[in-house]
């Protein structure tokens, strides 16, 4: 069975910093793409940060030079470092699971979010 859970959300000032974790069980951990999304109220689901099996990475534009993401495969875990936290980052954000074996053939799993909310 496969387990995707987040956690390290909350609410903070701006320009503070929060540290997402998101561990996973019941895969082979290092060949997955694993990846950080955000939901805003009543926007669309969008990809914040991304890094592949041989950790390349990659963000979205508005969060380069303050989010930083990383992986431990010894810990099937991956993590999101969030550093001047701003209003706009308020989302829940959504950890995922990604392998593709094959065009006809990928594999995608979820955790059930974690809320961030930066307010003063």
């Amino acid at each position: 069975q496969v387990q995707i859970v987040e956690s390290g959300g909350g609410l903070v000032q701006p320009g503070a910093s929060l540290r997402l974790s998101c561990a996973a069980s019941g895969i082979i951990f290092n060949i997955y793409r694993m990846s950080w999304y955000r939901q805003a109220p009543g926007k669309q689901r969008e990809l914040v940060a991304a890094i592949t099996s041989g950790s390349n990475t990659n963000y979205t534009d508005s969060v380069k030079g303050r989010f930083t993401i990383s992986r431990d495969n010894a810990k099937s875990t991956v993590y999101l470092q969030m550093n001047s936290l701003k209003p706009e980052d308020t989302a829940v954000y959504y950890c995922n699971a990604h392998l593709r074996l094959a065009l006809w053939d990928q594999q995608d799993y979820w955790g059930q979010g974690t809320q961030v909310t930066v307010s003063s």
